[in-house]
């Protein structure tokens, strides 16, 4: 199974923090600040966080803003994952996506079915890789988000993390772009 190999530095990870939603403010944005206490609490550095409305050319701008700053490695968002016609996040993402990481949504749902039982069919987290960096839509409640983190994120971005990572394969990601 999994382990930490304590021989391995810790290397914080520059993470972007995405909330979607037509009501939220900073100031009631609970699955955000989830996000960011688990992001800072890990050593990692929060890059950005901003709230953006349900729409998915905007998400998607943002996402591709995003994605050009080098100084972002990996961008969380949470809000409109769900089925009702305001939900556009995963549209939004999948706009974005170079390749898609499908087994992330699957293991989402596994961990998810554990919490909350079938309910989990509603959730379409989704994760994928654009112009060298990851990108997650999560659900917007805080559980969903704790459970992305706790169960997923936290061990896929500690690079000591075995037997493989998100990190470690980081300067491979845009491999592609530098090809002639």
């Amino acid at each position: 199974m999994s382990k930490i190999d304590e021989t391995k530095p810790f290397l914080p990870v520059r993470i972007a923090v995405l909330t979607v939603s037509d009501t939220r403010q900073t100031s009631d944005d609970k699955s955000g600040d989830t996000l960011v206490a688990r992001i800072t609490d890990a050593g990692h550095i929060l890059a950005a966080r901003t709230i953006i409305r349900d729409e998915r050319a905007e998400i998607a701008s943002q996402l591709r803003d995003w994605c050009a700053d080098p100084d972002i490695d990996l961008i969380l968002s949470t809000g409109g994952t769900g089925l009702t016609g305001r939900d556009v996040t995963v549209e939004a993402h999948r706009d974005v996506y170079e390749k898609e990481i499908e087994a992330f949504g699957t293991v989402f749902t596994i961990v998810s079915m554990q919490k909350i039982g079938t309910s989990a069919v509603q959730s379409r987290a989704t994760g994928g890789v654009a112009n060298g960096t990851y990108l997650f839509a999560l659900p917007g409640s805080p559980g969903a988000c704790r459970d992305a983190w706790d169960e997923i994120l936290q061990w896929q971005l500690d690079y000591r993390h075995r037997p493989c990572n998100f990190v470690e394969i980081m300067p491979r990601l845009d491999e592609h772009l530098r090809r002639k």
